[in-house]
């Protein structure tokens, strides 16, 4: 079994007839460990997601559900309890718990386990605070417990440079971006991964002191591009060759939800959308290629929703999916990125498509990195031993 810690024993390899349950230790990796470790190498993110989609592709993998392709399982709150400890349904308020198993080289199980209250800011804490269980999938024992906020982020951002491998313009130099947070500056790493041309960055944002942090982080981790603020949606997408989402907004009412208008968008445009997003009627047309990163978590999605699914959940790739039940989108019309990273479908096909990709976010990222991560932590000796027992009590 690899990646079992090397002073665990086997029962079979245990001398009595009885043969006692073996010692489980596991790694905890904090959040230094887990950059010492190389969670935020970009380049080696994107590659192990471009391989997690060719996995997705084959079915070696289960996320949750019977359909094995639910995004998690969350914790709701009501609006009126009468238990006064009870949290209140606030923006992003919610626990989830998001597990999967990845084949392949990763043969790994684990889960990524958060807790979300936009009101931690107010209290110097980032807004989710994520930890991430890995589990050998043989024995299901504990091979590490890690910090996942850094984990959530870059591969979160590496999708966007999977796209971009596979439906950006190689030779793009312009992204706009909307919303200047974590997930615009994963996204940027992994668009200079994948376009290295790229040489000016639109940026929009609500605040200034939010938008100044964004422009000094990316002049000094990319010295080669100009940054420049813009005032509005529109400025971010019109003449851009890569333009994102990538603002968080509440849920529940689409009409407030940014969106991308056909007359806006030049040819050859590649749009990732990692956040809420909705667009007009000019973008359902035909043709504008309208990529999901996985098609079975928008049907996982179909099954479990009410409709119109998009107040629900914001991602573009579901209202996608309402307009098809609305019959004004062909349901065959709608790609996957998966069939494309594997060679099953054409990736770009020529200079002028304008192409869009939904980004829903899904657990087999987390193990593919969680996974990636783990192995290079063991083989660096980072990370602190612990033992969850030298002999279970229970047996």
């Amino acid at each position: 079994m690899p990646d079992l810690p090397t002073d665990t024993l086997t029962a079979a390899a245990a001398p009595s007839a009885t043969p006692a349950l073996p010692r489980v230790d596991f790694l905890y990796l904090s959040e230094p460990d887990m950059i010492r470790a190389g969670v935020t190498d970009m380049p080696a993110c994107v590659d192990a997601m471009e391989e997690m989609f060719h996995l997705l592709h084959h079915g070696d993998y289960r996320m949750a559900g019977g359909n094995n392709n639910q995004h998690g399982a969350v914790i709701v709150f009501p609006e009126d309890s009468p238990f006064p400890a009870m949290p209140k349904p606030t923006t992003d308020r919610r626990f989830m718990a998001m597990p999967a198993y990845l084949g392949g080289r990763f043969g790994t199980a684990g889960m990524k386990w958060y807790g979300s209250n936009v009101a931690n800011r107010d209290k110097g804490l980032p807004r989710s605070i994520l930890t991430f269980v890995l589990n050998d999938a043989d024995t299901g024992a504990p091979l590490a417990y890690m910090s996942a906020n850094l984990l959530s982020a870059y591969r979160t951002g590496a999708i966007p440079g999977v796209g971009a491998r596979h439906l950006a313009r190689p030779d793009s130099r312009v992204v706009g971006i909307v919303g200047p947070g974590v997930m615009a500056r994963t996204s940027l790493e992994a668009f200079m991964a994948t376009c290295p041309a790229i040489d000016t960055v639109k940026i929009k944002g609500r605040g200034e002191t939010n938008l100044a942090a964004f422009r000094t982080w990316a002049e000094a981790r990319f010295p080669q591009l100009s940054v420049r603020v813009v005032a509005t949606d529109e400025e971010v997408v019109r003449e851009s060759d890569i333009a994102t989402f990538c603002a968080s907004v509440p849920t529940g009412d689409p009409a407030r939800y940014p969106t991308v208008r056909r007359e806006w968008v030049s040819p050859g445009t590649f749009l990732s959308m990692p956040a809420p997003c909705s667009i007009d009627a000019g973008m359902e047309a035909p043709d504008i290629r309208k990529v999901l990163d996985f098609t079975g978590l928008y049907e996982a999605y179909r099954e479990e929703l009410p409709r119109p699914m998009h107040r629900i959940i914001p991602a573009v790739g579901v209202r996608w999916f309402d307009l098809v039940d609305e019959g004004r989108v062909a349901a065959t019309s709608l790609e996957d990125l998966s069939a494309i990273v594997a060679g099953a479908a054409p990736g770009r096909r020529d200079a002028d498509e304008i192409i869009m990709l939904s980004i829903g976010g899904m657990a087999v990222e987390d193990v593919a990195w969680g996974t990636h991560v783990y192995r290079r932590a063991l083989a660096q000796g980072i990370g602190t031993r612990l033992t969850l027992w030298d002999e279970p009590v229970l047996r």
